[in-house]
């Protein structure tokens, strides 16, 4: 009877920690990423940050990291996207992509907040970080998509549009250390003076960024309808005319 304790234990754990090749798709920004994972272990990465370049590279960026891999898209147990918010045009193409492959391969769908995303790629890469996470995604002008985290991931202010001036955030930057992050901190670094703003420019959306959380709802059998599945657009989409045009 003692013996079988552990036995029991080891087949729940498997059965917790299932198996998974799960292919991450990121074209919620300018950066085109793919990556794939085995279970939360990045195996491939592939991006390209040529501006509106998605539409024609996904597809083939797809095929060089499967076959870098060594596998084929019909060995794939899932495939995750950044949902949003982002880039309209890009989360368009990115999101019609992986329910694409989810028809064609009857594999299921997960969705990622891109926010959290980017915040779990800070972590990934500052382990020692304690203070909280705040990932900025560019919108127009002053405007960003932006959200609040603990080290934990814990949801401190929801996902949201913020047209940033000297008083944002202040609530915040009176706790504790706030880590700004994303292609939205650059053009907020002069605006957000306080001591215990940090910024991290260079850190950007990436596939890299979808794993751990990918594979977390693997396991919960955390699946998105393919059928009826849309983007996290956040705001409506606003056309521009170019001013050249009548």
């Amino acid at each position: 009877m003692f013996l079988q304790q552990p036995l029991v234990k080891s087949v729940g754990l498997a059965l917790l920690l299932r198996m998974a090749f799960i292919l991450a798709l990121d074209t919620a920004t300018e950066v085109c990423s793919v990556a794939l994972f085995n279970n939360n272990q990045l195996l491939e990465l592939t991006e390209i940050e040529e501006g509106n370049t998605h539409a024609n590279m996904l597809t083939t960026l797809i095929q060089s990291v499967v076959k870098n891999a060594g596998i084929t898209l019909q060995q794939l147990d899932a495939v995750c996207v950044s949902m949003g918010p982002g880039s309209y045009t890009g989360l368009r193409v990115g999101v019609s992509t992986a329910k694409g492959l989810c028809y064609t391969l009857k594999k299921p769908l997960i969705a990622i907040n891109t926010l959290q995303s980017l915040a779990q790629l800070f972590i990934n890469q500052n382990p020692t970080y304690t203070g909280l996470i705040c990932p900025m995604i560019d919108a127009r002008r002053m405007e960003v998509f932006t959200a609040a985290y603990t080290i934990n991931l814990q949801e401190v202010m929801a996902t949201q549009a913020v047209i940033v001036d000297s008083t944002s955030f202040a609530d915040l930057l009176t706790q504790k250390k706030v880590a700004f992050i994303g292609n939205g901190a650059a053009k907020c670094q002069q605006t957000l003076m306080h001591a215990n703003a940090q910024f991290y420019t260079a850190i950007k959306c990436s596939a890299s960024g979808l794993g751990q959380l990918a594979y977390t709802k693997f396991c919960e059998n955390a699946f998105e309808d393919v059928a009826y599945f849309e983007p996290f657009y956040l705001k409506d989409f606003v056309a521009t005319t170019p001013k050249n045009k009548a």
